[in-house]
């Protein structure tokens, strides 16, 4: 393929202070490269300088610098799929703009597209300045997928990877409201291969990932087990049917005692009905999320909306 196109995705909000040094990094990492390119940033509504430090780099020293502005705060996933509709290239990086993801990495995925791979991860072999429960808690949670699911998760290999226009054209025909984007990638194979890095510490700014914000670890595990795996509705039925007998072998028990005065009737029925009660409430929670999932499907919103755009044809 002649003179390829190179598309990177960007979702951000208010990162105002690591996007020119991004737009640099990658305009340096790429200049080697025989290749077209174009940095698509999609805008989350951000409320700082960063939309008017894009608009002057298209002007100024980065023409290829293009911009998606979102009607409103969608988050980071609908960002990103706002940019692989708007990408055109023959092959599409995503990334972050924090700049833990390095782009001097992106001419390695491109050597392994160009060697026939579809879909190239980046795989972390080190993570410096991040929280070391938050990482305990991100492992435990790939396991619980991989274990319970139909796809497989590759460990420590997070959203910065290479996306094929033959892949990308397939995970743009899904129409799902609530995707998990690194399950998809992995759902849809073809060729896949991994390339290890370590990643940096947050160049500059606050992270958008907290614990305890909206966009978090423990929606994106929610999200990535009951997408690709039913096994929750089974657990709670047995959950449901084990405690059921458990009750009754309570109460059973419960009777036995009062006749013969070693217990209290009231505290044994008492204890059944709590542990009875707490596994009917923890099973419908389950049926809940995905009869959420349903409901969100059926109404048919789009997953985001573009307010306008800047620097495409």
């Amino acid at each position: 393929m002649e003179n390829p196109l190179l598309s990177v995705v960007f979702s951000f909000r208010n990162e105002a202070d690591n996007i020119p040094e991004l737009v640099k990094r990658l305009q340096d990492a790429l200049a080697p490269l025989p290749l077209r390119r174009e940095f698509i940033f999609v805008n989350d509504n951000s409320t700082d300088a960063s939309l008017d430090i894009l608009v002057k780099l298209h002007e100024t020293t980065a023409p290829e610098v293009k911009i998606v502005n979102l009607s409103r705060r969608f988050g980071v996933t609908p960002g990103v799929l706002a940019g692989f509709h708007h990408a055109t290239g023959d092959a599409v990086v995503y990334m972050d703009c924090d700049l833990q993801d390095p782009p001097e990495l992106i001419p390695q995925l491109v050597a392994e597209w160009q060697k026939g791979a579809d879909v190239v991860h980046t795989t972390r072999t080190a993570r410096h300045g991040e929280n070391a429960f938050k990482m305990a808690l991100t492992k435990a949670a790939y396991r619980a997928i991989n274990s319970m699911s139909d796809i497989t998760l590759l460990e420590n290999t997070g959203d910065f990877k290479l996306i094929s226009r033959r892949a990308m054209s397939e995970l743009l025909k899904l129409g799902e409201f609530d995707p998990f984007m690194r399950g998809l990638v992995s759902w849809v194979g073809f060729k896949q291969v991994q390339v290890f890095y370590e990643r940096e510490a947050r160049f500059a700014g606050e992270t958008k990932f907290s614990l305890w914000r909206s966009a978090n670890p423990y929606k994106e595990f929610i999200r990535g087990l009951t997408l690709f795996s039913s096994l929750p509705l089974y657990f709670a039925l047995f959950a449901g049917m084990i405690v059921s007998i458990l009750s009754f072998i309570y109460l059973f028990f419960a009777v036995i005692a009062s006749v013969l005065g070693f217990g209290s009737r009231v505290s044994w029925l008492a204890l059944a009905m709590i542990f009875l009660g707490g596994t009917i409430l923890f099973t419908i929670g389950i049926l809940g999320i995905y009869v959420g999932k349903i409901h969100r499907d059926i109404k048919g919103r789009p997953n985001f909306i573009v307010k306008d755009t800047y620097g495409f044809s």
